[in-house]
């Protein structure tokens, strides 16, 4: 079966999809992300704060649970 994913771009910042030459010009500001498809097994976690949608570290993710979610992408 083929592997219908691709690829998306959000924004460390604010968490809001960019457009790829947006993640070409700003490499470490953007974090490149694989959905779909049908490699189910290779998800890894990423954590965002609940208010602002922005990536976090996991150290901030355990410190403040209560803000913050981990998303399997």
């Amino acid at each position: 079966m083929a592997d219908n994913g691709h690829d998306v771009n959000r924004s460390a910042r604010s968490g809001r999809f960019v457009k790829e030459s947006t993640a070409d010009r700003d490499p470490r500001g953007t974090a490149t992300e694989h959905v779909g498809g049908d490699d189910r097994d290779k998800t890894h976690e990423v954590d965002r704060s609940t208010s602002t949608g922005r990536f976090v570290s996991k150290t901030t993710a355990e410190l403040h649970p209560s803000t913050t979610e981990t998303q399997q992408v």
